[in-house]
């Protein structure tokens, strides 16, 4: 095991960080929230008042030490606070998605037993009054928004300005028990639970202590050289770990500014506007983002189009180099200044990454050519590798040592080790204490040596050290033929293509490997706007003959690229379809965090499955889909099936053979 350093007596917990930061970040931002259009801010001292306040009022409507505080709402300072009070006097914060469904947040409510909520507004408010008769111990809920609850029965329900107000009042009189319980915490206690995305069942409770935490963010604030002047932007879900870690611990680690989107609709002009160093996004985030830029060059005049060439170009060809420290000819890095002040710099300066020093992104497989993208413009955008039972970080891209393949080598006192399947496992400061309510889950997945499973196939590249992953342990099967299948391996190159959503590819203990397709459907649209192509809905649109024509171009490339590995040569796509809606969390298709939940897909979509490999050319479907609102209904369609074609092994590896 390798030497771990324990925390600072003085910095062991969250209410000892808020206090240091009160002290010796006095004066600096803390948090700052666009609401109708201007950037509010509070300092740390600030922020500490704002927190003393709130736990003195949690005191006061019965928060004891062990409780559970849900919390679901959209990233606003409101809500951190929420979960440091809760801390502050001993309880534990359990973030819930807001836009889980009342079924999905009642399970949460009634597993952890919360007995006090934090929710955003009404419409939070009513999902739990919906729902109240299955989640018994919950007792009192807290709201942010007062607009249209004025009538509703106030006995177990409080405004959050109210309840602070109220604390403030009777601060002085608390103030000695709010002491006495920050005091009483340790590294060892619970400072948080999140709950798993569910991919293939109920989501579980995953335990994290303060020094799970704590640990992970002192180590991964170092190994990136994060400090009091990073600034952030909190957009994630609250209720997935790399907010918490990003937005929670390394944020009160280092000391740094978390800034709040005045809604998702703003985000990326409010990006631009708070100049963030210190940048998180998943690589859907990115694609979608190159796309935007695409469509609008397609726009664009002739010698525009041709400037941005050029000079993209040259990025992509000494941009890397020059992030790395590279050497590079003075002519080259000249032409590259030129761009920067015509291309590069007003192209990151209008997607809001002009001033990001560190950015990561991960969860899913990134397309090189758009990670090469990025970095080309000189921004430091690495992959990382993680899971909430790691408090995120397992493996991190060292500066220089950056690519496409890899996702790093191990975080800072974590350790990996492969098993003979091929599985990788871990263990580290941050690994999780229990699954809570769940020991047998717990024994599945961590050991009494404290490795941790994380379903995830994987293998080291010799000479570099660095961590490659394959696909999920489960999901990588076989062929008839005993060809192996790695499903995620396809699929994410299916949705390095810009139109192409979501893909689901199945093959194990089948003849070949066939495929769903989901568009996207702003490029998609973008596309037929710009061809003249009327359409009236997604289902349209998706059916739409040129649609398929280019669908089956991506999947035939993505076939030819594949026949050039001789042991995933078989996971070529012979069948495919383009769905008629789109995969949905609401639906029970994806989870909150946009995973596929491949078994459900798979039963759902039976009768699809079944015509993949009966050789029909079409299928008949019906399918219930979940409204906005709630409502049930559904949606018919006779869905086309195509076959691709598929690609001898390359002359090269045959020649080797």
């Amino acid at each position: 095991m390798t030497d771990r350093r324990p925390l600072p007596e003085d910095l062991n917990s969250f209410p000892k960080l808020l206090a240091r930061n009160a002290t010796k970040f006095a004066n600096r931002p803390a948090y700052r929230e666009k609401e109708f259009g201007i950037w509010q801010s509070w300092t740390w001292s600030e922020a500490r008042d704002e927190i003393h306040a709130l736990a003195s009022g949690f005191i006061g409507i019965g928060v004891q030490p062990g409780d559970h505080i849900a919390i679901a709402g959209r990233n606003r300072p409101y809500f951190y606070w929420a979960m440091i009070a809760a801390q502050v006097v001993g309880a534990i914060p359990v973030p819930v998605y807001q836009d889980a469904v009342a079924d999905e947040m009642a399970y949460v409510f009634d597993h952890c037993g919360a007995r006090f909520a934090v929710v955003q507004d009404q419409e939070q408010v009513d999902k739990l009054l919906e729902v109240k008769d299955r989640i018994p111990a919950l007792e009192q809920i807290v709201y942010l928004d007062p607009r249209g609850l004025r009538k509703y029965d106030h006995s177990t329900l409080h405004n959050y300005r109210d309840l602070q107000a109220k604390g403030r009042e009777t601060l002085a009189e608390s103030k000695a028990e709010i002491e006495r319980r920050a005091a009483a915490l340790g590294p060892g206690d619970t400072a948080v639970m999140l709950y798993t995305s569910g991919t293939t069942g109920r989501p579980k409770g995953v335990v994290l202590s303060n020094e799970n935490v704590l640990i992970t963010a002192r180590n991964t604030c170092e190994f990136d050289k994060l400090t009091e002047r990073e600034s952030i932007l909190a957009y994630l879900p609250m209720a997935w770990v790399g907010d918490y870690v990003f937005s929670m611990a390394q944020a009160m680690w280092a000391g740094f500014c978390v800034n709040c989107p005045e809604s998702p609709d703003t985000m990326q002009k409010d990006l631009q506007e708070i100049g963030a160093t210190y940048f998180f996004a998943p690589p859907r985030f990115f694609e979608g983002l190159l796309t935007s830029v695409m469509i609008r060059m397609e726009d664009a005049s002739k010698t525009k189009r041709a400037m941005f060439k050029k000079y993209i170009d040259h990025a992509k060809r000494i941009g890397p180099d020059l992030l790395d420290g590279k050497p590079v000819s003075g002519g080259d890095k000249m032409k590259y200044r030129i761009g920067q002040a015509l291309v590069y710099g007003p192209l990151l300066n209008a997607l809001g990454l002009s001033k990001v020093r560190v950015g990561y992104t991960a969860g899913e497989a990134i397309g090189p050519e758009i990670f090469e993208f990025y970095r080309a413009l000189g921004i430091n955008l690495k992959q990382l590798y993680g899971q909430t039972e790691a408090c995120v970080f397992i493996t991190q891209q060292p500066d220089g040592e950056v690519r496409a393949d890899t996702v790093g080598v191990p975080s800072p006192e974590v350790e990996i080790r492969i098993g003979d399947n091929g599985e990788v496992f871990y263990r580290s400061p941050g690994t999780f204490q229990t699954y809570y309510k769940n020991p047998e889950s717990t024994a599945d997945t961590k050991d009494a040596e404290g490795w941790v499973a994380t379903g995830d196939a994987g293998f080291f590249e010799e000479g570099t050290g660095h961590l490659r992953i394959i696909d999920r342990a489960k999901d990588v099967g076989k062929l008839n033929n005993g060809s192996m299948v790695a499903p995620k391996y396809v699929e994410n190159k299916l949705k390095f293509f810009p139109d192409i959503l979501e893909a689901v590819v199945f093959g194990h203990e089948r003849d070949y490997c066939t495929a769903f397709i989901n568009i996207d459907l702003t490029a998609v649209g973008n596309w037929a706007e710009r061809n003249n192509i009327a359409y009236a809905s997604y289902q349209e649109l998706a059916a739409h003959p040129k649609v398929y024509g280019s669908i089956q171009e991506h999947v035939e490339e993505v076939n030819r690229s594949i026949a050039e590995d001789e042991r995933l040569f078989d996971c070529q796509i012979r069948r495919f379809l383009v769905l008629h809606k789109e995969l949905d969390a609401d639906d029970g298709e994806m989870t909150r965090t946009r995973k596929v939940r491949r078994r459900i897909i798979e039963e759902k979509y039976a009768p699809l499955l079944t015509a993949f490999y009966d050789g029909s050319d079409d299928v008949y479907i019906e399918t219930e889909v979940t409204y906005e609102d709630g409502r049930k209904g559904s949606i018919k369609a006779t869905l086309e099936i195509r076959d691709a074609e598929v690609f001898a092994l390359t002359a090269q590896k045959v020649a080797a053979q």
